[in-house]
């Protein structure tokens, strides 16, 4: 049979080919492209790149963390291309930054690190009496967060070296008084101006508009009169919220849930204990282990000859004078009152083996041999099956709806792919609404909705993508927050169009107006400056006011910094006159007459508070224009154009 094969191999291979290619050119072409758009490299610093799934990544852990802080926040914000744009700049810069300490072989010892995470409070709860950490606790608390103790810590170390990166340059930073009053003198110099407005407005009774002019601006402006590009789609959403809302909870399982987790619900229950420490690090030699516990056998044996309404007083007698835990030795071994994970797991074994009263044998752990009484025990009040009826729905509504919606968004996901010329199937199968709606390319309020869907603009994207508007596929399965998926089909394209001047002449008009109105404006605020200048008698001014950077007084920017400009020493025969060109506000003159010393510090502190806010910024100058070093020497580059300005 092989020789066979070996002789038609050929053949073998010509039917292969006409099997599989077809089957690839209608499926695997695309499907290869969906998953090779994660790999895309979007930058590169040095040698390391960035790719879209890591951006992707990144920029849903933001949005995450966001939404969490402000629940209320726009939907629309967090998903625009500015908002996508600085996530990947700061990706950038952490990269840049992590490279630059790498480079100069920063590390960070343990000691430092141990210090760093006393810092956060969440874990500094975990240091125990004698000094160490609750390491089962610890990794619980990471665990949670979907980290592990080494790749936290390995983070916690790059941030450490790369803040020793910032503080080579933050931390050099000098300036000398004199040097930041002179820059303050500068920066926050005040001067007495009177201001004339030629506002547009105006001017426009005095503009005549004909129906040529209307044509002439249309037919040279067609840009400003665009129907934007849209999309009549269907579209289909599963969401975790509705699956919570259908599940069915009998009272049966209720009541049997109760009676299982009734002793955890009800709270926890808290133990007081007191102990002896008889220290013995792990890694000591087995010699000195084995005195250790040799003397912790000692105290247990002289304790259980004691009577028993003595042994209490014995063990805290003992305690004072033998144990070797600093923390509690002094107060006759006592720990309080504690839970449970909040000792290292031997321990707390014995504490919660025992009853009140009772004295445990020698409990070994890594710290040591310990001798155990427990002194107290609070125990939580039952709650009635009635007071937790409602959690327990709750939780077991949220149980099944997190279940179903793990199976349906992998139906979801993988039924919109794979049926791509419709959504009835996956609704179908789902039970799913079909819903319909008109949408632009841009998110825009007019295309809001309740849930976001038509706003996300991942999704706008897919939808205005060539396959969905060309093909009229469905768009892939679209995470618009978390445990909340969409997926969409273009019903109907409808590309951008120049309106016909009959639907826009009263805008045209408009605009006609207001832009001969600000060209009348202009050209009198351009001989009024000229007029003024030569007889400043004739000028019609405001009322004089002291004008700053810190307080404008409501001047265009344009004309403040022409009026700080303004070269008051040169000007021998009086004030200054400027002007300025606002484009369609019109135009706006000043006369600068006279320069204000800036106000003096009321006190010494406000003065060094002054200084220390110069610093700050020329410490943010220099910090920035170091970080612009190192991405030059990395040849960093984002392979992406920058978001187009809005408005």
């Amino acid at each position: 049979m092989f020789e066979n094969l070996r002789k038609h191999n050929k053949i073998l291979m010509a039917v292969l080919v006409l099997l599989i290619v077809p089957s690839f050119v209608l499926v695997g072409i695309d499907g290869y492209t969906r998953m090779t758009q994660k790999d895309r490299v979007v930058a590169h610093v040095g040698k390391i790149e960035i790719t879209q799934g890591e951006w992707d990544a990144a920029h849903r852990s933001e949005t995450d963390r966001l939404r969490q802080m402000m629940p209320n926040l726009d939907a629309r914000l967090l998903d625009s291309d500015a908002a996508r744009r600085g996530v990947l700049e700061r990706m950038v810069r952490e990269r840049v930054l992590q490279q630059a300490a790498r480079d100069a072989q920063l590390s960070v010892s343990d000691a430092r690190l141990f210090q760093e995470l006393q810092t956060i409070p969440a874990i500094a709860q975990l240091r125990r009496a004698d000094g160490t950490m609750d390491v089962e606790t610890y990794r619980e608390l990471l665990a949670r967060q979907g980290l592990t103790p080494a790749g936290f810590e390995a983070q916690l170390r790059s941030d450490l070296a790369v803040n020793q990166i910032q503080a080579s340059v933050t931390g050099t930073a000098v300036q000398t008084n004199t040097s930041a009053d002179l820059a303050l003198d500068a920066w926050l110099e005040r001067r007495e101006v009177q201001v004339a407005r030629f506002t547009p407005t105006d001017y426009a009774a005095r503009v005549q508009v004909s129906e040529a002019d209307l044509q002439a601006y249309w037919q040279a402006n067609q840009g400003l009169f665009q129907a934007q590009e849209q999309a009549r789609i269907e579209y289909i959403m599963l969401d975790i919220e509705a699956l919570r809302k259908e599940a069915r909870v009998n009272e049966q399982d209720l009541r049997s849930y109760y009676e299982q987790n009734v002793d955890r619900l009800s709270g926890p229950e808290e133990r007081r204990a007191s102990h002896i420490l008889i220290t013995a690090a792990k890694d000591v030699p087995a010699a000195e282990r084995q005195k250790a516990r040799e003397q912790a056998q000692a105290l247990l044996a002289e304790l259980r000859k004691a009577p028993s309404n003595a042994q209490a007083k014995l063990f805290a007698d003992l305690a004072r004078k033998h144990s070797q835990d600093p923390g509690s030795a002094s107060r006759g071994g006592d720990l309080g009152y504690f839970g449970r994970q909040a000792m290292t797991p031997p321990f707390e074994q014995a504490v919660f083996a025992l009853k009140q009263g009772e004295l445990s044998d020698v409990v070994e752990t890594d710290f040591g041999y310990h001798l155990i009484t427990v002194t107290g025990i609070k125990k939580p009040k039952a709650k009635s099956y009635a007071e937790l009826r409602p959690s327990l729905e709750a939780e077991i509504r949220n149980q099944q709806a997190q279940a179903r919606y793990a199976e349906a968004a992998e139906a979801f996901t993988n039924g919109v792919y794979e049926q791509p010329d419709s959504l009835k199937p996956v609704a179908d199968q789902l039970r799913l609404t079909i819903q319909t709606a008109t949408v632009s390319r841009e998110p825009a309020q007019a295309n809001a909705d309740s849930q976001g869907v038509l706003t996300n603009a991942r999704l706008l994207a897919a939808v205005f993508s060539e396959d969905a508007i060309q093909a009229k596929r469905n768009t892939e399965a679209v995470e618009i927050s978390p445990s909340r998926l969409a997926a969409a089909r273009v019903v109907q394209h409808l590309p951008a169009r120049t309106l016909p001047l009959a639907e826009v002449q009263a805008a045209v008009r408009e605009r006609v107006v207001s832009s001969r109105a600000a060209q009348l404006a202009r050209e009198d605020g351009l001989a009024k400056l000229a007029a003024w200048k030569a007889t400043p008698a004739q000028a019609k001014l405001g009322a004089a006011e002291v004008v700053s950077r810190d307080q404008a007084r409501n001047l265009p920017r344009a004309l403040l910094d022409a009026v700080l400009r303004a070269d008051l020493q040169s000007a021998a025969t009086g004030p200054v006159w400027v002007g300025t060109d606002l484009g369609d506000q019109g135009y706006v003159l000043a006369r600068v007459n006279r320069r204000v010393e800036r106000a003096p510090a009321s006190d010494l502190a406000q003065q060094n508070q002054q200084r220390l806010q110069y610093l700050q910024w020329w410490t943010q100058a220099e910090n920035e224009a170091y970080y612009q070093l190192l991405r030059q020497r990395l040849k960093t580059r984002i392979d992406l154009p920058a978001p187009a300005p809005k408005g």
